[in-house]
This record gives C-alpha cells, structure tokens and sequence, in this order.
C-alpha cells in the first residue's frame, strides 16, 4: 500500500464550496463518479482526433503515455502526449457523447444517494463546457474537477459520512489511490471501451470491474442498500 494522497488546495476549496451549497448528509450513502471514459466517451474520441494528424495507439493496454505513435512509428514523448490530451479536450470537451446507460444508470442511483462527479480535466477554463456537455445528457450531477490521484479528493468529499461511499474511476492509478487514501470506499473499476477494458489490469481491494452500467447499477445498490 502507497501513503495516502493529499488533496490539491484547489480541489479542496471547491469541495468546501460544494459542502456550502449541497450539506453533506452523513447517514446517505455517496456515489463519487468519474467523467471520461465512464459517462462520457473518451477514447473513441481520442482514437478520431489523433488520427487527424496520424496519431495512433500501439496496443489497447490502459495508458496513454507510452502508448501513442505518429504516423512513422515513432513513439511520442511524455511532454507531447501531453500537448495532445490538452489540445483534444480544447476541442472536444463539448462534444463529447455519453457512455451507453450511464445517465440512467446515475438517475437510478440519486434516488438512493448522493452523486458528485470526480474528474480530472485538462484546462480550467473547460470546467464550464464540461458541465454544459454532462447536463445536456441528462447528468446535471455537482461536479469537482482535480489533477493528479484522486484519493484525498474522496477523502475529502466523504469526510464525516456514516454511510457506504462508491467510487468510480477507469484510471487504475486513480482506484489505488482510493484505495489507499480511503479505506471505506468500494471502489468500482468502470472502462467502457471493451478493447481496452480488456487489456486492464486486475487491481487489488476492487470491488468490481465492468464496462456495463447495467452491471454496475445492481452492484452498487448492494453495496448502498438502494
């Protein structure tokens, strides 16, 4: 096990202003929820505005680092690849479709508990589009945007809840932070892309792991009691 992660000074301030307009309600259960990947498509995506360029992916392992290529092969550096995920989500942000079932998947599980989206989003300034994209498929959910491991954001956000928290994330990184972070989390491990969902690793203290809100819905109404 890794040391807990802190929470970003600015991920805790917007915590704190969501805690100021939605109070926590220690005894309901919490359902902490990734963006890309999980409600939204990303690597599809992705897949469409690299190959503008003739970028492409080398495997369907899950990483993005290490695992694109130019149009010669040529493997692209940590500091392009980057440039590119920020270059995509300038564009994309916007435009991006929902996950087959998610936003009813999330309408089903508010009736039972509180829902905030977790994401981590290149630039600031598409914090606003983000938002705009979510509620225009039916996801209008309070959202909290973060860099980095997720794990003392949710340490945060659960601060003082009694009742069962559910985390959601495609990023193994982001689960084992969690995990480490804060124990009481169920942590379900959400790809929606099958290939590359196949090609994820199995990790530790995982509750679940699916590519299915279908599957993921009756899970986590067991573990919230919903």
């Amino acid at each position: 096990m890794s040391a807990p992660t802190p929470v970003l000074p600015a991920t805790l301030d917007q915590i704190r202003q969501l805690h100021d307009t939605h109070p926590a309600r220690p005894g309901r259960p919490l359902v902490i929820c990734d963006v890309d990947e999980v409600v939204l498509l990303f690597l599809a995506h992705l897949e469409e505005h690299m190959g503008r360029s003739g970028h492409r992916f080398l495997s369907h392992e899950y990483k993005l680092t290490g695992n694109i290529a130019d149009s010669a092969g040529t493997l692209l550096e940590a500091t392009v690849v980057r440039a590119l995920i920020q270059a995509f989500f300038d564009e994309w942000v916007e435009l991006q479709k929902p996950v087959p079932g998610a936003a009813d998947a999330l309408a089903s599980l508010a009736g039972a508990a509180d829902v905030v989206f977790l994401t981590n989003l290149p630039g600031a300034w598409n914090r606003e589009g983000r938002i705009r994209t979510l509620t225009s498929h039916g996801m209008a959910y309070p959202l909290v945007t973060n860099s980095g491991p997720k794990g003392g954001a949710v340490a945060a956000l659960a601060a003082g809840r009694s009742a069962p928290v559910v985390f959601i994330d495609d990023s193994p990184s982001n689960i084992r932070s969690v995990r480490d972070s804060h124990a009481g989390s169920t942590l379900v491990h959400f790809i929606a892309d099958q290939r590359f969902f196949a090609g994820a690793e199995d990790i530790e203290g995982t509750g679940l792991k699916t590519h299915d809100w279908g599957t993921a819905t009756t899970y986590i109404r067991q573990v919230i009691g919903g």
